[in-house]
């Protein structure tokens, strides 16, 4: 077996913390083939005489060596090595807050824009905020980076984007290694990565541009479910709801698409969620009306199902988001970036 100074180097000058230092000589044994799986490490008390450092020291730095999944310890047994592989890697934890066509374009250009020389895994927490932070507690200190995409829900099943409990655990990743992406209400922007779409601000300002094809309609209908198991930040509605009231539009706000909905010409669907869409394309075969020729439709975020339907769309730019968030993680930078928002027109409205 290797003397315990060959295993860890404490450097009394140096800056950095004694248990970083340990953790450090560890990783480094490992990656370099001096330590190997099953292979059994000196005990917290052993390293603690020899080197004189504190157990609480010696325990803190295994602590997070088996948060990080690189030792384990079997009580009666000691220590060992669990895992050689990706640890010489930057490994990142993405956390989103459902499973969706754009969400996964978010993640795929984000892993996509990284090199090899980093691993990212992608958990999801359903818009729970128990789960959230229980996976959170789980994998403290076991990542190099956190990427969040906060989006919670009420006991009302309403949208909400940050919460007491959330803030609280966010705060104690530190802000270097925290990536806030998609949604940043509440966001520290200089302080963190931040890759963001303004919701309000992004639906108004696209049916502004687009106000002289609106012009023919004589009503809005926006198709917005409120309360869901996964739901959808209000702002969106405040956006359209703006829009109309300045631009004296009327205004309805509908949960849902009817099986019984009579479609009337001169008015505009803004519809969110695809099985929304489906139902109301179903609803104009039905009553024969063609899409773009009296009765109206848009989309909010683009996906490949609107794309082969011809539904035109208001979105963020997913891809942009992934890569921009990358990108900054890559080059160390730290501040705010604002996702354009584009309105694509398949001839739908």
């Amino acid at each position: 077996m290797m003397a315990i100074s060959e295993y860890v180097k404490i450097n009394e000058e140096s800056s950095e913390a004694k248990y970083q230092q340990i953790v450090r000589s560890i990783i480094h044994n490992v990656v370099t083939g001096n330590l190997v799986v099953n292979q059994k490490i000196p005990s917290i008390n052993d390293i603690s005489e020899e080197l004189y450092v504190s157990r609480d020291t010696v325990e803190r730095a295994y602590n997070i060596l088996k948060k990080k999944r690189i030792i384990t310890s079997i009580r009666g047994k000691g220590s060992f090595v669990t895992r050689t592989k990706l640890i010489s890697k930057t490994n990142i934890l993405f956390l989103t807050n459902k499973y969706s066509a754009y969400k996964l374009e978010i993640y795929n250009a984000f892993i996509n824009t990284l090199d090899e020389n980093y691993h990212t895994d992608l958990r999801v927490y359903h818009c729970d905020e128990a789960l959230f932070l229980n996976i959170l507690e789980k994998e403290a200190n076991a990542y190099d980076y956190y990427v969040v995409m906060p989006h919670f829900k009420t006991e009302n099943q309403e949208h909400i984007s940050m919460t007491d409990g959330v803030s609280e655990a966010l705060n104690k990743i530190p802000k270097d290694k925290l990536i806030l992406m998609d949604n940043a209400l509440g966001a520290d922007f200089n302080q963190s990565i931040t890759v963001y779409q303004d919701f309000e601000k992004d639906v108004y300002g696209a049916l502004k541009k687009v106000k002289h094809k609106v012009d023919k309609y004589t009503k809005i209908n926006l198709v917005y479910p409120a309360k869901k198991v996964l739901p959808y930040p209000k702002r969106i509605l405040n956006g359209v709801k703006r829009f109309c009231l300045e631009c004296n539009f009327e205004f309805e706000v509908m949960e849902e698409i009817d099986d019984d909905l009579k479609l009337q010409k001169g008015e505009l669907f803004i519809i969110i969620e695809d099985s929304e869409l489906v139902r109301f394309i179903k609803q104009t075969k039905k009553h024969k009306n063609s899409l773009g020729a009296g009765v109206g439709i848009l989309s909010y975020n683009d996906t490949p199902l609107k794309d082969v339907y011809g539904i035109s769309v208001i979105s963020t730019d997913f891809k942009i988001m992934g890569e921009t968030g990358a990108n900054m993680l890559l080059n160390k930078e730290q501040g705010a970036f604002k996702v354009p928002f584009n309105f694509i027109d398949r001839g739908s409205f």
